[in-house]
């Protein structure tokens, strides 16, 4: 059959923008080319009229009528070819956007199976694809502790770097896009501080202390949690009571008092008093909680242990302290 004719619109865009660069709008004009090949009029009228909301089957009317006219250099090549570079562009984005999200995901979907191996094991490629991941960072950084709960401390030094990272952009300004499952960013942080002081307290016990003590300052469940201070008490405890007390032994034992030593025992004195006060508010908020009663029996026996001895092998007013010592502020 012959064919009259026929004219083929063509919508030529100025410009390809950095936004929707694949729905470019149609000049006001449109240049107008008379042709005898329908095929042409109507693969390049299928691309027009789905470029807006339509763009795949619009790229592959572009994809068909390159295949049989790109050697046509004129301006209707020139300008599907452009667009064909922005559509693959921004889809590639789409694709790799995908694949990013599918990967965390996946990381968070971990914590929920308790995989802990597995997400720790993606934590660097998902961090690779954003170093600043604030959602994933405060994850990583405290799952190690419900990892350890369950006997497994291999994560710990990887958690406690995700756990700094996290806290430094969180209050450098950088929030996720909620704070779920934490109920706020106050509740996050002393959490983050909480465990930052888990991890170091078996290593380094008394660069556990501080963080134990940010977690407790904080307006949130942690404040609140006799486990913040039985493990600030222990941190006091293992790190600079042993030392302290361990330098007097060796320096001091079976020696007249001097002066000297008495500065050396008022040191351990003064960490005996904060170790004292941290068992005495775990045993305080532990009696609250029918559950942590073979907790707190351990707990205030080591009260028990240390109060008397700074009271001369008494525990009178022992009962009193830890009635009131909630209502005191926490030692520095």
């Amino acid at each position: 059959m012959k064919y009259a004719k026929l004219t083929l619109f063509i919508a030529i865009a100025l410009t390809v923008g950095a936004t929707a660069r694949v729905h470019a709008q149609p000049r006001t004009s449109t240049p107008v080319q008379e042709t005898d090949d329908e095929y042409k009029v109507t693969t390049y009228k299928k691309f027009v009229d789905n470029r807006e909301q339509y763009p795949v089957v619009a790229y592959q009317a572009a994809k068909d009528y390159m295949a049989k006219y790109s050697k046509e250099d004129d301006q209707y090549t020139r300008y599907l070819r452009q667009w064909i570079n922005a559509y693959e562009a921004d889809e590639k984005a789409r694709r790799l956007a995908a694949e990013r999200e599918d990967r965390e995901q996946q990381l968070l979907g971990s914590f929920t199976q308790k995989d802990f191996a597995k997400a720790y094991g993606m934590a660097k490629q998902v961090l690779a694809d954003n170093p600043d991941n604030v959602k994933v960072l405060i994850a990583l950084g405290y799952e190690g502790v419900l990892a350890s709960e369950g006997r497994n401390e291999a994560f710990n030094n990887d958690a406690a770097t995700y756990a700094r990272k996290a806290i430094q952009l969180i209050e450098a300004g950088k929030t996720p896009d909620n704070w779920t499952p934490f109920k706020n960013k106050e509740d996050v942080l002393a959490s983050l501080y909480y465990a930052e002081g888990f991890y170091a307290l078996k290593p380094r016990p008394e660069a556990a202390a501080p963080e134990f003590v940010k977690a407790a300052q904080i307006n949130s469940d942690r404040k609140t949690s006799a486990s913040t201070y039985y493990y600030l008490a222990l941190s006091y405890r293992n790190g600079a009571y042993k030392r302290l007390s361990d330098d007097y032994s060796k320096r001091f034992a079976n020696q007249a008092e001097s002066a000297e030593s008495k500065a050396a025992l008022e040191g351990v004195n003064k960490v005996v008093d904060k170790m004292i006060d941290a068992y005495a508010r775990a045993v305080a908020l532990a009696q609250k909680d029918p559950q942590q009663a073979p907790a707190m029996t351990s707990w205030r026996a080591s009260l028990t242990e240390f109060y008397k001895f700074r009271h001369d092998g008494s525990d009178v007013g022992l009962n009193e302290f830890i009635a009131g010592v909630l209502a005191t502020p926490l030692p520095q």
